[in-house]
């Protein structure tokens, strides 16, 4: 279980940051590009190619290796658990770095579920509470609550989709259907699908000794009107995960808990005085690698299965795997 610190530090200098695979194939395919994926719209269909970029602070700040085979191969892993409880759009994965998925129509809210008191980036819940911000998202938060503790009971504290380059501003549903932006009958019906999601995903993260700390949600609308899971799903970019064997230790003690996710990247950027204004610092090999372990141990730990990374060059391979989507 795990990769070898040799081949990650390889890796280093053979990241997928940027395809363009509709100009390369020749397709009439519509190009469109996120923070962290390549999107390929043709035909009712959707090719979401999952680079290595990296972001934080909604800022892209470099490359980790096999972050976007970790991230595809994840979302398709929870894709398959939860869909007893919400439709997807996933329909294939091709490739180690590619899901096809159904067209859907997005809904213009990101549904974030916390059950904890962290965070450091500055929409962060604790960031908000330790500045004397008693109401967070329409919720109260009583006085007396500490770092990292969990909170009374979940609570879905929505975004708003900022276009790339921009950030992500915190709401609420009243905010949201006050302004017109959402129906308050179908923010109840995605408030009560993220709760059961929330639900289902702790349970299973506990199962594998995990604590699913907080996590976002992105559901759209199909062609038959269905309100669906989206995009990516209890991953370490989406997700926050500890664990849970040393989580009482580690606050008994003031320390952070131990996390599989990216918040390591976010704190090391803090520590080197970047919180998301301005450029930021590159990324040294030793923290990409660091970050790609955890990304992979996360994989590892959820799933069950070893991580089998694909070395193969990259535009290579999504061109040979990717063909009959752009014929």
């Amino acid at each position: 279980m795990g990769l070898d610190l040799d081949l990650l530090m390889q890796q280093c200098a053979h990241t997928l940051e940027r395809t363009d695979l509709a100009r390369e194939l020749g397709s009439d395919a519509e190009r469109i590009e996120a923070k962290v994926r390549d999107n390929y719209v043709r035909g009712g269909r959707r090719a979401i190619v999952v680079t290595d970029r990296v972001s934080a602070f909604d800022v892209v700040i470099g490359t980790i290796p096999f972050k976007g085979q970790v991230l595809n191969q994840l979302a398709a892993f929870w894709f398959e658990q939860t869909k007893g409880v919400a439709p997807n759009h996933l329909l294939e994965v091709p490739d180690p770095s590619v899901s096809i998925v159904r067209e859907c129509r997005v809904l213009p809210v990101e549904f974030v579920m916390r059950g904890y008191l962290t965070g450091s980036s500055p929409t962060s819940i604790w960031t908000a509470y330790e500045r004397g911000e008693r109401r967070y998202c329409g919720h109260r938060l009583p006085d007396g609550l500490s770092q990292h503790e969990p909170l009374a009971e979940p609570l879905l504290t929505p975004t708003t989709k900022a276009e790339k380059g921009a950030h992500d501003e915190l709401t609420s549903r009243d905010e949201l259907i006050a302004r017109g932006v959402i129906q308050a009958e179908l923010y109840d019906r995605a408030a009560s699908l993220c709760n059961e999601l929330f639900k289902v995903g702790t349970e299973f993260a506990a199962s594998r000794g995990l604590i699913l700390v907080d996590t976002k949600y992105e559901l759209g609308i199909d062609a038959e009107g269905e309100l669906c899971l989206i995009d990516e799903v209890h991953t370490p970019d989406s997700s926050r995960y500890w664990h849970h064997h040393s989580y009482a230790k580690s606050l008994a003690e003031g320390k952070n808990p131990q996390a599989l996710d990216k918040e390591y990247v976010r704190r090391w950027l803090i520590e080197h005085g970047y919180r998301g204004e301005g450029a930021p610092p590159a990324l040294p090999d030793e923290v990409r690698c660091e970050a790609a372990r955890r990304y992979i141990e996360t994989f590892e730990v959820v799933t069950g299965c070893g991580f089998a990374p694909s070395t193969e060059e990259p535009a290579a391979r999504l061109r040979r795997n990717l063909a009959g989507f752009f014929s």
